[in-house]
């Protein structure tokens, strides 16, 4: 009973290898359709986008040159606040209190400050102890 079950099988495999491949014209032809149909789409968002589009680009050069006097004020404060704070991620998020403070603490220590070793200072007879 196996070896007529497996005979079955095998034979029946090359017939099935041998049917004819789905026609791909017509895969074409519904690709080139959603194709033209998604061109056509976004040629109709882009004609009702153009005016506003037009509008923000005039807004922001009427913007430019407040912005480039709140860049040239903010810009040091900006660099100020870098060299103060080493990483950003060596701080855990802000949290507003009640009162409207607002603290951002430190999740990892700071390193000691070294202070160089003072100048050793002559004694009374000129002397100077290493």
């Amino acid at each position: 009973m196996k070896k007529l079950a497996l005979a079955l099988i095998l034979t029946a495999t090359p017939a099935l290898a041998q049917e004819a491949p789905a026609t791909p014209e017509a895969e074409d032809d519904g690709f080139s359709l959603m194709e033209e149909g998604m061109k056509l789409l976004f040629r109709g968002f882009m004609t009702e986008a153009q005016p506003a589009l037009d509008e923000m680009g005039q807004a922001l050069e009427q913007m430019k040159p407040a912005l480039d006097a709140l860049g040239q004020e903010i810009g040091p404060k900006i660099t100020e606040l870098f060299a103060i704070v080493d990483d950003f991620t060596n701080y855990d998020m802000p949290v507003i209190l009640p009162n409207g403070d607002i603290l951002i603490r430190r999740n990892a220590p700071l390193a000691p400050e070294t202070t160089p070793p003072a100048d050793p200072q002559p004694g009374p007879n000129g002397e100077i102890e290493l």
